[in-house]
């Protein structure tokens, strides 16, 4: 059975309400990018594996920026969800749901949440004791309607989701409000321009905004 999301990182991912979605080139930009999302007020992120770097970019952020919490997505192996636990993730996403890396995850004691689009995906996680969902790809799958009817069956099981896909600054404060919603992907807080720009304080304007109606909505 899959370990459960702890409730104490259960409640630091509501409190933040956002999980800053990175995908990162550059193992220099790492730190900086970090840093910035924490000093607007975002101390959560996901580490994508769509690049060669990003667990040497999970072990800099760890080393010098320990206030963060710190996921790795995109994780789509059992492999690399043994190497997300080595490089010392706190916890593991997938685009979708893979019953061998959510038994990994199990076997080697990573909170894991799959992503699920569907009732069948749910049914097929709960079956390996997971509680905590990412919701992928969101708005092009019917955004917040969809999410409230797909939940509905399962609600009384406690599961949560992460919503990621299409939501942004102009849509969070209702998804927020969702009471099943644990916290939102934001794979807006650092896009790849800004990120190539190293327009670090545009990131912290980006994370300022999102912890401002976090703070609102979730005090």
């Amino acid at each position: 059975m899959n370990p459960p999301f702890p409730d104490s990182l259960r409640s630091q991912l509501y409190h933040s309400g956002v999980i800053a979605v990175l995908v990162l080139e550059q193992v220099e930009a790492a730190v900086p990018v970090a840093q910035a999302l924490l000093a607007g007020g975002v101390n959560c992120i996901e580490l994508t594996l769509r690049t060669n770097v990003a667990f040497e970019c999970l072990k800099r952020i760890r080393a010098e920026v320990p206030e963060m919490t710190i996921g790795v997505g995109t994780i789509l192996t059992p492999k690399q969800a043994e190497q997300a636990m080595q490089a010392g993730a706190s916890f593991g996403v997938s685009p979708g749901m893979n019953p061998k890396v959510v038994a990994e995850a199990s076997r080697i004691g990573l909170p894991f949440a799959p992503g699920v689009c569907t009732p069948t995906d749910i049914e097929m996680a709960l079956a390996e004791g997971c509680r905590v969902f990412k919701f992928f790809p969101c708005e092009p799958s019917g955004g917040l309607p969809y999410l409230r009817t797909l939940a509905a069956p399962f609600l009384h099981l406690g599961v949560q989701f992460i919503p990621l896909g299409g939501v942004n600054a102009s849509n969070a404060d209702a998804y927020l409000q969702e009471p099943c919603v644990l916290s939102l992907g934001g794979s807006w807080l650092a896009p790849k321009e800004v990120i190539s720009s190293q327009n670090w304080h545009k990131i912290r304007e980006f994370a300022t905004d999102i912890a401002e109606t976090v703070k609102r909505i979730r005090p």
